[in-house]
């Protein structure tokens, strides 16, 4: 039995004005209050039915694109791509972000009721889906960066990605190759949740434990935290700086918090790389162009994006599911030098 706004609100105790808000992200609603109703509207599966707005857009050939954090370079880069591609074959892309506090699998399956989508990417996110959730999402699907996660049968979506483990693990070992040893990591996610931010803490471990390193939860800076990028990379910059005076080397999650902790690294009085070598994650213009230029392990994101609107629309005319590994590029660009004895 289908649960109404109106039990939604009262589930909830606020107004249906409220759920309202939530439900379509068009208004000012506190983070506690908007959480509790999502917690309510995650438990009864609610998916809001506008009928009219069906009607309206039943006529048109829509796809949708979900992103977490859409202000990342790095998305932007593939973006552009997937908007490109889907004009071209004559498809409205329809794209929301989605914020840390919203589920990127609750906005797709209501926004394919919705909006009458045909299909959706979602880029970003976790690999924590159920079985019994995604089965609510009755259109083709393509995760972009992520997938699905063990529960949810591989036959039921298509995914694009990287190793995210196994790539992080790469640039801790070029960090080792040149001689470091303490080598701090900045990332921003809870660590018990699967995500690419904690698949490549694994990644940094797994490195330290080959190579007969031992691990210091000193040098990890880990922070779930509003702030995603350059701020939060200064932020835990200085917190690193000043918990390990003999650290020599940092990998960031992410270029942008690399760009951060660069920042840090430089208005503390201290040299890239002389005295601290820093690589980040992603392959983002605005890592090159900063000075001094940071190494990063690149990933390839157009030929990511490209590859998920290939997907998707060969779902849409009945296509096998497929899931595709990308590998990323080690770029040196002068941000890391071997340890001075």
């Amino acid at each position: 039995m289908e649960v109404t706004i109106k039990e939604i609100a009262k589930l909830s105790g606020v107004g249906i004005t409220t759920v309202s808000r939530v439900i379509n992200n068009s208004g000012p609603v506190s983070p506690k209050t908007r959480e509790k109703v999502m917690s309510v509207v995650r438990e009864y599966n609610y998916v809001p039915n506008n009928s009219a707005r069906n009607l309206k857009s039943s006529q048109s050939k829509s796809v949708a694109l979900l992103v977490k954090s859409i202000t990342n370079p790095f998305f932007q880069k593939m973006i552009k791509v997937i908007e490109q591609k889907v004009a071209l074959r004559g498809y409205q892309l329809i794209i929301q972000n989605v914020t840390n506090l919203q589920n990127e699998l609750d906005i797709a399956i209501s926004e394919a009721k919705d909006r009458n989508l045909q299909g959706v990417i979602i880029m970003g996110g976790s690999y924590n889906y159920t079985a019994s959730k995604f089965s609510c999402l009755k259109i083709p699907c393509v995760f972009l960066t992520i997938s699905a996660g063990e529960e949810v049968s591989s036959e039921s979506y298509s995914s694009v990605r990287i190793n995210d483990e196994l790539e992080a693990f790469k640039a801790v070992e070029y960090l080792i190759s040149l001689g470091h040893r303490r080598i701090g990591f900045i990332m921003n996610a809870p660590i018990d949740e699967m995500t690419p931010n904690s698949l490549r803490y694994k990644g940094y471990l797994r490195a330290l434990e080959q190579y007969s390193i031992p691990f210091d939860s000193a040098l990890v800076a880990s922070e779930f935290s509003s702030l995603s990028g350059y701020d939060f990379g200064f932020k835990m910059m200085k917190q690193l700086l000043a918990q390990n005076k003999d650290m020599t080397a940092v990998f960031a999650f992410a270029d942008i918090v690399a760009i951060g902790a660069a920042k840090a690294i430089l208005t503390s009085g201290l040299k890239i790389p002389e005295n601290i070598s820093l690589i980040g994650f992603d392959g983002i213009e605005e890592a090159e162009f900063y000075h001094p230029s940071i190494d990063t392990i690149s990933q390839p994101a157009e030929q990511m994006a490209l590859s998920s609107v290939e997907l998707l629309f060969d779902m849409l005319q009945g296509g096998e599911t497929r899931h595709m590994v990308f590998e990323s590029s080690l770029l040196k660009r002068g941000s890391c030098t071997a340890v001075h004895k």
